[in-house]
């Protein structure tokens, strides 16, 4: 006996392929979807949607796929570890063609010939590159150069680049700036928050079936957050261990023993999404179980703490849209306003292509190495940089005149004496 008939389930509800029966459209989903819808009646410029592993791209790329007309084409590039002429070879085998042993200006005139073919019958055509981060420069002033395919009144060949945060910044590159000009809308899906998490483990449930509206108890949801930080596949797998251990215990419902008897199993530390915002006024002092981090972001509007943010190595993004790991609700501060990129060595903070900019001491930057005590200006409000490391250097320097202050001492004892 499964775990399903035991539960009174048709299909398994948290498996991690694909799978657009089940998409849960969040706010943020349902907004990166109308973007990719909007390629279809927009033709000028592409469209960029990017996000960390796990958070739904390639399902939604597929539910956007599965809902097109009868009059839109479309090729699917997601093995994008390739040259110019293969990249080429590619879409062009994608739409039907058998494009190998053909030079480059062969491959370049096929697609071009196609396009405006398709065109010509009233048919819209869309290229969907997934996994965009691993494109090189050269392929990608490729994708540039087929968005400029165009007849004389419209461009011909729609474009949607998916990948991981590590495209956005790639396509901060000078080296990119035609190809970033071309770029009409970006998005960037965040995690799911903590009502949007319940209404995805209760959506997935019923369209496998569930009919018990309790199937997880609600003390559950608050540690599936915590330990999954709102990731789709990481709540997915949780879910899936946890109703696997109800079912090895013969309960009938999920509960929060189960839940932290999935996370020990898992062997999962706190999600890292969840370990980084406290309250305000506790600078340099780290909560526990932030040990790992090396940075903190206090931020301030028009001269008080609003809220203060610790993070580890990695990127941080700071907006006004939920999504973002420093959320700032303000009119000044744009949707996806700059991030923070931080390593062993230091932070580094970039502006986004925001509206109002980011100031420095009065300067505006577009990028810029923090250092500690640095305050970065965005409208009205204030980040102020505290950087742990420099903090750590400093705990250890004066440990370290300590000693030699008690050797000299116990030097000083020993001539004496």
């Amino acid at each position: 006996m499964s775990y399903l008939n035991h539960f009174n389930l048709r299909e398994q509800p948290f498996r991690l392929t694909p799978d657009p029966e089940f998409v849960y459209w969040s706010k943020q989903h349902a907004r990166a979807k109308a973007y990719m819808e909007s390629t279809i009646w927009l033709a000028d410029g592409f469209v960029v949607i990017t996000g960390e592993i796990g958070s739904g791209k390639t399902t939604l790329l597929q539910s956007f796929l599965a809902e097109l007309d009868d009059d839109v084409v479309y090729a699917v590039v997601s093995q994008t570890q390739l040259s110019a002429t293969q990249f080429l070879q590619a879409i062009l085998t994608e739409f039907g063609f058998k494009p190998f042993n053909k030079r480059k200006v062969e491959l370049l005139d096929m697609l071009n010939m196609y396009l405006i073919e398709q065109y010509s019958n009233g048919r819209k055509v869309v290229l969907i590159i997934d996994e965009a981060q691993n494109l090189s420069r050269k392929v990608l002033e490729e994708v540039r150069m087929l968005s400029g395919i165009e007849t004389h009144k419209e461009k011909v060949l729609r474009i949607i680049l998916a990948g991981q945060p590590e495209l956005k910044e790639t396509l901060e590159s000078p080296s990119l700036k035609q190809l970033v000009q071309r770029i009409r809308l970006r998005f960037h899906l965040g995690p799911l928050d903590p009502t949007e998490l319940h209404e995805y483990i209760n959506h997935r449930l019923r369209v496998a079936g569930n009919e018990k509206p309790d199937l997880f108890a609600d003390d559950c949801f608050e540690i599936i957050h915590r330990y999954s930080g709102g990731v789709p596949r990481l709540v997915n797998t949780l879910c899936d261990t946890a109703l696997l251990c109800a079912f090895a215990d013969g309960k009938d419902v999920v509960e929060a023993t189960d839940i932290n008897t999935a996370v020990k199993e898992l062997d999962w530390s706190e999600h890292e999404n969840n370990t980084g915002t406290f309250g305000p006024g506790r600078n340099l002092v780290r909560p526990r179980g932030t040990e790992s981090h090396v940075a903190q972001i206090e931020v301030r509007t028009n001269g008080e703490t609003t809220s203060v943010h610790s993070f580890p190595v990695g990127r941080v993004i700071i907006g006004r849209s939920l999504d973002n790991e420093i959320y700032i609700k303000s009119k000044f501060v744009s949707r996806h306003h700059a991030q923070i990129v931080s390593d062993e060595d230091g932070s580094v903070i970039e502006d986004l292509n925001s509206t109002n900019g980011l100031f420095v001491d009065e300067r505006q930057v577009k990028k810029h190495r923090l250092e500690d005590g640095d305050i970065v200006s965005i409208g009205t409000h204030q980040l102020v940089y505290r950087d742990f490391r420099s903090s750590l250097i400093d705990a250890d320097d004066e440990d370290d005149d300590e000693e030699e202050d008690e050797l000299d001492d116990d030097e000083a004892s020993v001539a004496s004496s």
